[in-house]
């Protein structure tokens, strides 16, 4: 793997017609940007400085071609976090990345760099539903379903690994129904809905139990890895129930529901939010898949994965956590990479692990205020939700 990396300041090139053009008598772009918090200076090929947490850069070989997008971040640096994002502002929805993080809190610091995240669900009733989990803020927003998943426990170490819901509701009568959080429910199933799917549930028919706090415990938002006892509200039967941010919406299928005793308002119960791995703690997490390196050992391939696509990915070693976008279907600024390719290019740039995120037209990388790789299909595409770098002032320490 043949790489030609270049430097230029914060006005470099970033579309597709720009690249083309960069560089007289050429088809494909030898251009690249390094910024640094947003400063004109660059750093160094081998790295970010020390006083500078974050870098970007752009890989490119002319001879694919390839053009692969990197944001590389200092994991020791404490004025920078993680977050995700949710694709209609504070409900799940559909946005691009930069839609995504106009969206933002301005009291969660300043972007500095983000990344397209997770699969998604194509319902027209649900669309903007992520296929796995999601953490917002600390807020559980959808439920794991055993793909891989990428977040930072709460001991700050990053962790990569197929994550699978136990979440249920416990009956007054000590039995247990098994539910998803946030998503379209489906015959013979128990659905829990927050104010993250909006003003309603969209259901049409079976039983649905609006609940609120049952205790002196902890209530909304839900986080992972919890139980929380409610107690019944309300009880509706026509579906689509309305959503308040207090309340929470229990939803059971007509074929489920007749299989239950009916509850009355004031009833009990239990929710748990439980999840194997453990994610309590996390104060984000987001899903992808497959995995691409695994203990700094590439994954094995065989079959669909050897065709080459545009792709995200995240990877991290001791030192560092890095963002990577390689750009695709566009014979004259780059193929994409098979999986097996991908999974190379995170090991060269020292990644022990690593794992994709959802790729195609939704590949886009975010970086010091613009996109800065060139999307398939000419423009951002709509997104379920981003993984964001933020920086935030590092508080004074208490004397």
């Amino acid at each position: 793997m043949h790489l030609h990396r270049a430097y230029s300041g914060p006005d470099a090139p970033r579309r597709r017609g720009d690249l083309r053009n960069l560089v007289p008598g050429s088809r494909f772009a030898l251009a690249a940007l390094c910024s640094v918090l947003a400063l004109p200076a660059c750093a160094a090929e081998n790295g970010s400085r020390p006083d500078r947490p974050l870098a970007y850069f752009n890989d490119v070989d002319p001879k694919v071609p390839w053009s692969i997008h990197v944001v590389k971040i200092d994991r020791a640096h404490p004025e920078l976090r993680f977050c995700t994002t949710l694709g209609d502002g504070q409900i799940l929805g559909m946005s691009t990345v930069s839609e995504q993080l106009k969206s933002l809190p301005p009291g969660l610091g300043q972007p500095l760099a983000a990344i397209n995240g997770d699969y998604y669900e194509k319902s027209k009733d649900y669309a903007g539903c992520p296929r796995d989990l999601q953490i917002c803020q600390g807020e559980v927003v959808s439920n794991p379903t055993g793909h891989n998943c990428f977040w930072i426990d709460a001991q700050g170490n990053p962790r990569m690994t197929n994550v699978w819901s136990r979440f249920r509701v416990v009956w007054p009568n000590g039995t247990e129904t098994p539910m998803g959080l946030n998503r379209e429910r489906t015959n013979h199933e128990a659905m829990l809905y927050t104010a993250v799917i909006g003003k309603s549930t969209r259901t049409t028919g079976g039983t649905e139990y609006v609940l609120e706090r049952g205790g002196d415990g902890g209530w909304l938002p839900l986080r992972a890895g919890r139980s929380y006892e409610a107690r019944v509200r309300a009880v509706r039967t026509t579906g689509n129930t309305a959503i308040d941010r207090d309340a929470i919406v229990l939803s059971l299928s007509p074929s489920l529901a007749e299989s239950l005793p009916v509850l009355s308002p004031g009833a009990a119960l239990t929710l748990t939010t439980e999840t194997i791995p453990d994610v309590a703690g996390a104060e984000f997490a987001i899903g992808g898949g497959p995995t691409l390196v695994r203990d700094a050992k590439p994954a094995e391939w065989g079959g669909w994965v050897l065709i080459r696509h545009p792709h995200s990915a995240l990877g991290w070693n001791k030192s560092h956590i890095f963002l990577v976008v390689v750009d695709g279907r566009q014979i004259d600024v780059s193929l994409g990479m098979t999986f097996p390719e991908l999974a190379q290019y995170m090991l060269r740039l020292g990644c022990d692990q690593a794992m994709n995120l959802d790729g195609g037209g939704s590949t886009t990388l975010w970086a010091l205020g613009n996109v800065r790789n060139s999307p398939s299909e000419g423009q951002e595409r709509p997104a379920p939700n981003a993984l964001v770098v933020l920086k935030q002032p590092v508080k004074p320490q208490a004397k």
